[in-house]
C-alpha cells in the first residue's frame, strides 16, 4: 500500500506524499514552507494535514522546487492561485512555464527508459504511478520567481539557503536550514530510485538524470556540511548521520 500518512522527520517538518514521491511541509515563526510539491493527487493529503491543524492552502507563503520534474510541481500552480511564491533555479524555470510535458526536451534523461523496462519490468511501476497521480497533466506554472546563484532566500520563512546541485537536471537545487541542520536534497542524492529498485544513497539513474558526471561532481557540496546534518531526499527515507559517508554510499553505487 502507498505510503499516504505524513510522517515528522524533524522538529517541525513533516514528510508527505506516497512510497514513490516525497514532499516536505515546513513549519517556521513566520510562516509555512512547501519544499516541493508533490503530485497533483495530493492535494487531498495535504488539505487534510493543514486541516489538522487548523490551516489550509492558503497558509503556505512559498514552495521551494529542488528541480522541474513533474514527480516535484504537481501542486505548484495551486499553491500558486492560492497565494504562494513558488521558486525554482532560473536554469529550471522553462519546465515550469511550458508545462510538465516539456521536462524531457528542457532536460532530457541520458538514457532511454525502455533500457530499464526491458531489464526490470516492475519499474513500468513507476511511470505508471505518476501517471495515474496527474504527473503529467498538470498545469504549467508562469510567474515563478528564480535565483541563479547561491544565496539567502531572504523573503522566505526561514530564509533557507539555496545550494546548487546540478546533474539531474540544470537547475537542481538543495534547500538548506543550518540552523535545523537540515538539507533538502530533491534528486540530487535519494535513497531509492523507482527505475532501478536500488535502495540506499544514490544518485537517480541515467533514464531520469539529465547530466550524471556534473551530477556526481554536484556530491562535493553535499560532502562540504557538518556531520549530523541530515538529508531530506525527494524518493526514500531520509539519512542521518555523517553527509560524507552517504555521498561515498552514492558514489560506490555507480552510474546506472
Amino acid at each position: 500500500m502507498p505510503r499516504s500518512t505524513p510522517s515528522r522527520v524533524a522538529p517541525g517538518v513533516d514528510r508527505l506524499g506516497d512510497d514513490v514521491v516525497n514532499f516536505y511541509l515546513v513549519e517556521e515563526a513566520d510562516g509555512l514552507v512547501l519544499v516541493d510539491a508533490g503530485l497533483p493527487a495530493h492535494l487531498g493529503q495535504l488539505r487534510e494535514h493543514l486541516a489538522a491543524a487548523g490551516r489550509s492552502p492558503a497558509d503556505i507563503r512559498a514552495v521551494l522546487l529542488t528541480h522541474g520534474h513533474p514527480d516535484h510541481t504537481g501542486l505548484a500552480r495551486t499553491l500558486q492561485q492560492a497565494g504562494a511564491d513558488i521558486w525554482v533555479h532560473e536554469q529550471d524555470a522553462a519546465i515550469l512555464r511550458d508545462g510538465p510535458r516539456s521536462a524531457l526536451r528542457h532536460a532530457k534523461p541520458e538514457r532511454s527508459m525502455q533500457r530499464y523496462l526491458l531489464r526490470r519490468p516492475a519499474a513500468i511501476a513507476t511511470p505508471l504511478h505518476l501517471a495515474r497521480k496527474g504527473a503529467f497533466t498538470a498545469p504549467a506554472v508562469p510567474g515563478v520567481r528564480v535565483f541563479d546563484t547561491d544565496r539567502r532566500l531572504d523573503q522566505v520563512p526561514g530564509r533557507p539557503q539555496t545550494v546548487a546541485l546540478p546533474g539531474h537536471t540544470q537547475g537542481s537545487t538543495g534547500y538548506l536550514l543550518p540552523e535545523r541542520g537540515l538539507l533538502f536534497t530533491g534528486d540530487a542524492l535519494v535513497t531509492h530510485d523507482g527505475l532501478t529498485g536500488h535502495t540506499g544513497p544514490t544518485l537517480v539513474c541515467r533514464g531520469f538524470t539529465h547530466d550524471t558526471p556534473t551530477a556526481l561532481a554536484s556530491l562535493d557540496r553535499i560532502d562540504a556540511l557538518p556531520s549530523g546534518t541530515v538529508l531530506l531526499p525527494g524518493h526514500g527515507e531520509p539519512v542521518t548521520g555523517d553527509p560524507h559517508a552517504a555521498t561515498g554510499q552514492a558514489r560506490a553505487a555507480g552510474q546506472r
